[in-house]
């Protein structure tokens, strides 16, 4: 833990990617300003990831675009040249992000401890987070705020969504008002589930609780063709909007939903940053590391048959971050497992009102 004399005026955060990590390194930059509100904070963000969190006035942004190639890199420079920073927070374990991190002039440098920092960040950092085994990945990120000396972590995201985006949220949703969304892909393939057994929790939904069901995603073929699918395999009818909104217009939609079905993915981390539960669907990463950080008890966990059917071991007895990358993985999940958690959390839901 470091200790400061005077507080530091200006932090640099590194931090490019991706959606879900963008969500987790949000609230411990909340966390910093909560306890040092006269620090300015700087965020290196990636393009895509920044038109998730723009708007936020109380943050710098410096914004770089990986696709432009070695231009970036150089116009990154020119904007670093002129600031120097007492603290950069070398959070992305990357070798773009370590490139970058050569170009930020700051007396303290932090990354990951050595056993952690992949990659070889430990070379570009002069100090190190304490090393903490078999942490969520939100919680490893509050390592950084820990290393400045802030102890309490501040949960809070505050992403603002302009009126522009909701009034197009709400007329993408047209009368439907009470639904549950299913965000049934990954950006990873072995984490998604299978479409039809989407199509039979949707119906289920619907035809149990009454709750319409909106289905969301980006705009790549697979997140389309899945969509797709789960309306063709569907007995009764699914908004479809896959494909059809921007980032601020799906956090509006998150929002208003009383819960979130998805694997583990970005999606679903923003609805964490929107206070909106989630059904998180988990055989092929441990949601010890990486469930909704706020939806410990929706979890439908198949991670250790997965671990045991691949490795015939316990988890306990695999390296912690062991992924399962086989498409058979995901298909461990059941409806009824499915099926059992919403009725769960249907009836929670309903005891709290």
């Amino acid at each position: 833990m470091l200790h400061f004399s005077t507080l530091p005026q200006n932090i640099c955060i590194l931090r490019l990617s991706a959606i879900g990590d963008i969500c987790h390194t949000l609230p411990v930059i909340r966390t910093i300003q909560h306890q040092w509100p006269s620090t300015k904070i700087t965020w290196i963000i990636g393009k895509t990831e920044y038109e998730l969190i723009k708007g936020i006035s109380d943050i710098d942004f410096i914004v770089f675009d990986k696709k432009a190639g070695i231009s970036e890199y150089l116009k990154i420079r020119s904007q670093l040249n002129h600031i120097n920073f007492d603290v950069l927070l070398h959070m992305q374990m990357s070798l773009r992000a370590s490139l970058i991190s050569l170009m930020i002039k700051a007396k303290i440098k932090i990354g990951f401890d050595r056993k952690r920092a992949k990659d070889g960040q430990w070379i570009f950092t002069n100090k190190k987070i304490n090393p903490v085994s078999q942490q969520h990945v939100m919680d490893s990120l509050f390592g950084f705020s820990e290393t400045l000396g802030i102890e309490n972590n501040f949960t809070n995201w505050n992403i603002p969504v302009p009126d522009k985006e909701h009034n197009s949220a709400k007329k993408s949703l047209g009368n439907i008002s009470n639904y549950i969304i299913i965000s049934p892909c990954s950006s990873k393939a072995y984490r998604n589930w299978n479409s039809k057994g989407y199509a039979a929790v949707a119906d289920y939904i619907k035809e149990k609780y009454g709750l319409d069901v909106v289905l969301t995603g980006g705009n790549s073929e697979i997140e389309k063709e899945y969509g797709k699918r789960i309306t063709e395999s569907s007995v009764l009818t699914h908004l479809n909007l896959i494909g059809l909104t921007n980032l601020k217009e799906l956090l509006s939609i998150i929002e208003g939903a009383s819960c979130m079905i998805s694997p583990d993915s970005g999606p679903a981390h923003m609805a964490t940053a929107m206070n909106t539960p989630v059904i998180g669907l988990y055989a092929t990463t441990n949601p010890d590391r990486a469930r909704p950080y706020l939806s410990a008890e929706w979890v439908v966990n198949r991670y250790p048959d997965a671990v045991l059917k691949k490795h015939h071991k316990k988890v306990n007895d695999v390296a912690w971050g062991t992924r399962i990358r086989d498409e058979w993985a995901m298909n461990l999940i059941t409806v009824e497992d499915v099926t059992n958690m919403i009725d769960k959390f249907m009836q929670q839901s309903s005891d709290t009102k």
